[in-house]
Formats: structure tokens, sequence, C-alpha cells
């Protein structure tokens, strides 16, 4: 008998060699190429919506037009009862969109689209696919929340073409299938979790969601480094992508949009896990805030702004002589070779020695800064516990610091000064440009331009 034909696809992100490897060459994972047989020609995947829909191709095909003539009438958007929810995604559900919710196991993502559903339910009709758990499961946790799941519709299947069928028959308004990586379709032969089931399951989801107007929810994996686990493929043909992550603090889980065609992008919405699920955070700069009463030298309050909205954080930084030959360099929260690049400028502009010092910074709360206002703060925590002089607890500060020593402003200034003002700070170092021309009674604008300035605030 003549041997069949095998080929050899990557894992995470579908590459297809000849032969066997370790490490693939275009995405550089290791260990990640398996041996499959090749699918046939015509993708099964891609009819299962057209045939649970009637015939539906695709979203292709209503040929050629002009772009002026195409009506674009702004989509109703639908709450889903959690305003943090409802932030992350752009200010609601929109109909007909696809939603991917990836985070590490255990960290609450079944239990928000399960509320999220009760919610809807009293208001829409839903329907809740499980495909890793029993109905059994479902309904004791749904009962141990205390959730209203007397209108919610589920159902636990793993075939892509019932789930089709039965929301074409049932009309939800939103479908939920937890989760993506245990869903196949019939035709094709790898195995639930593969490149192909993953891809092909992904695309008859999606189409049929554009068709129906449903909109749809995802639960994705998470690999052991933390990215979505399956192929690239699978964030590129949803509508957002969503993180669910829980940080240093287990009581908190934070909430990141990574993709969003119908909203801002690293947009973040608070949940506090509690026993009757998770609840949420309308102040997350309280939690992220939590100051000690008396401040301590290397600890400064900063803005941030994530999203849409300006989020306080407390920086904290660690100067002290190193007993060994090649001082360490730690930064948690914010970026590694950033804190080497103001390292550098400090020495140069500001005549701060710090070869023979370990230096460490932290983020309190867990959270990841990924702007460069948080130059200005980071360089005023090092001088603050290089001399061990405390900053006054009512200071806060933000600021982009160039190669030359500058200060240059960043984007949104009076919002995150109107901010920090309502959570009670009355000290504000600033870029000069960024200075509020009037400011309100009991402000202390610091206006500065240049690195060198830092020294006398301290």
């Amino acid at each position: 008998m003549a041997k069949a034909r095998t080929e050899f696809v990557c894992q995470n992100c579908g590459a297809k060699y000849m032969r066997w490897q370790g490490q693939c060459r275009e995405c550089g994972e290791w260990n990640t190429i398996v041996e499959t047989v090749p699918e046939p020609v015509a993708a099964p995947g891609r009819a299962v919506a057209a045939r649970a829909l009637g015939g539906f191709a695709g979203a292709a095909g209503s040929g050629i037009r002009k772009l002026s003539s195409v009506s674009a009438v702004r989509t109703q958007r639908l709450p889903s009862g959690y305003r943090e929810f409802d932030r992350v995604l752009g200010g609601g559900i929109v109909p007909g969109s696809v939603v991917l919710i990836g985070g590490n196991p255990g960290a609450g993502k079944s239990t928000l689209l399960l509320q999220t559903v009760c919610q809807l339910s009293q208001r829409q009709p839903v329907l809740y696919i499980t495909g890793e758990e029993s109905l059994e499961q479902v309904a004791l946790r749904a009962e141990r929340l205390r959730l209203p799941a007397d209108q919610v519709s589920i159902a636990a299947e793993t075939s892509i073409e019932t789930i089709c069928a039965l929301a074409a028959q049932h009309k939800p308004t939103v479908l939920v299938v937890d989760s993506i990586q245990v869903m196949h379709v019939n035709g094709v032969e790898s195995a639930p979790g593969s490149v192909s089931q993953v891809r092909e399951s992904a695309a008859a989801l999606t189409q049929f969601a554009k068709k129906s107007g449903v909109a749809v929810f995802l639960v994705g994996h998470v690999t052991k480094d933390g990215t979505l686990a399956g192929p690239k493929i699978l964030e590129h043909c949803v509508d957002c992508s969503i993180f669910l992550s829980s940080g240093n603090d287990p009581r908190f889980r934070t909430l990141r949009c990574q993709k969003n065609r119908f909203g801002a992008v690293n947009e973040i919405g608070v949940f506090a896990m509690t026993d009757s699920g998770l609840r949420e955070v309308k102040n997350p700069s309280a939690i992220f805030l939590n100051r000690q009463p008396v401040t301590a030298p290397g600890s400064l309050a900063m803005v941030v702004w994530e999203g849409t909205r300006p989020l306080l954080v407390e920086l904290q930084a660690l100067v002290d002589a190193s007993p060994y030959g090649n001082p360490r360099r730690l930064s948690v929260g914010t970026d590694q070779n950033r804190l080497s690049m103001l390292l550098s400028v400090l020495h140069r502009h500001a005549g701060l020695q710090l070869a023979d010092q370990d230096v460490f910074i932290n983020v309190v709360g867990g959270i990841r800064v990924e702007e460069t206002a948080a130059d200005v703060p980071l360089c005023l925590a090092l001088l603050s516990s290089f001399r061990e002089k405390a900053i006054d607890r009512r200071t806060i500060a933000f600021g982009e610091i160039g190669l030359t020593g500058e200060v240059r402003p960043v984007a949104s200034g009076q919002e995150r000064i109107s901010e920090a003002f309502k959570q009670g700070f009355t000290r504000f170092i600033v870029p000069r440009d960024n200075a509020p021309r009037h400011a309100e009674p009991g402000m202390e604008i610091h206006a500065i331009s240049r690195i060198t300035e830092l020294n006398s605030l301290i």
C-alpha cells in the first residue's frame, strides 16, 4: 500500500515544513512542529455557517461598489450589564462581532461570561455552549454565584455544525463558546485544538456571526508563556481580543483589550474576585495607589493613561550599594531597556552616578506601564532613594525624558492633572508644555523643561 502523505505543521503559527525540525523558522518557537495529514483543498469549515444559514457563502461576493455609496449606519451597542466590561469592549457589545477572551486557568473567563449572559438573559435571548464542562457543573457555578439563570439557554456541544444549527434555530443575541480549543469541524481529520481545527472552527463561527448578526464570544486557552494558544490567524479573524489576568494580587482581575475594531485598544477594566463572582472596581486608582501613611524615600505617585482614562499608580525605586562587581538592574512593571537609558541620561545630564549601585524598580499593584510618561516619576524616585530623602506624599508627576535631557510633553496632560487633583494630590511636577494656564486654587505646579531641574524638587 502507498504510504499516506504527511506534512509537518507548527501548532503556534501554522507554518508548514517537509520534515520535522526542533524550531519553527517563522515564529521561533521550539517543539511546536507536529506531523499531520494534509487537509483537503476545499476547507469544510467555511461551509458550516453557510449550511446552517441556507447557503450563505461569506461576507464577500456582494459586487463592486463605491465606498461613498455604502451607508455607514451606526450600530446600536448592547450593554453587558458591567460598565468595566463595556469600557473594554468600546462601549458595549456590537451585534455580529466576534470577541476572543483569553487568560490563565482560573483567571475567571468562564465566570465573567456566565455572569454576563445571565444579566443579558433578562432582556435578550442568549445561548451558552460549554465544551469543557458538563451542564451540571455550569449550573452549580451559577447557583453558587446566585445568578439569575432561569432564562439562560445552555448546551454541551463540541461540533461546530451542531452549534451553528442550534444558534440559527434559537436566534440568540449573544452566543458564548467555551472554549474554541475543544471545538471540531466534521471533515477535518486533525484532533481538536490543532491548527486546522481551531482555524476552521473560528472561520465558521465568524461567518455565522457576520451573516446572522449574533455577537459571538470565544474563550481561548493560553500557552505556558502566557500567550493565546493556537494559530495567529485566530487573533486576526476576530474583531476584539481581550486578555484577563490576575497580576500579583489574586484578589483583583485586570481585563485588558489588545485588539478592537470597534473601540480603543489598551483599554483596561478592573474586577474584584469575591465569593459571589467578579465585581466591578469603579475606582481602580484606589487599588493601585494604596500608599502608606508615611512616605518612604523612593516612593512616588504617577499618572498613566490607559485606553480612554487616566490611572494613578505608585512607583517605587530602591538604590543600594552593590556588593558585586556587576551591579544589578531589575525593573518590574516598566521597560528594562528604558531604565538603562534613563540611568545613562541621569549620569550625563544630572550628574547622578549609579554605576556602582544596584537599582530596583517596581510598579505597585502588578500593572504594566508601557508609555513614556513614566520617565519623570522614575527619575524622581531614583533621586529620592539615592539621596534618602522622601518626596511629599501630595506630589504626583508625569513626563517623557529625551536623550539630550529635555523633558517632553505627553498626551492628555490636563486630564491627568484633573484626575490627580480629584484624588487629593496638590503638588504637580509636569512638563512645561503640559502646565495648565489657569491652575485650580490649591494647586502647586512645577513646570520643568530639563532633567537638571529635578534636583531641586526632591
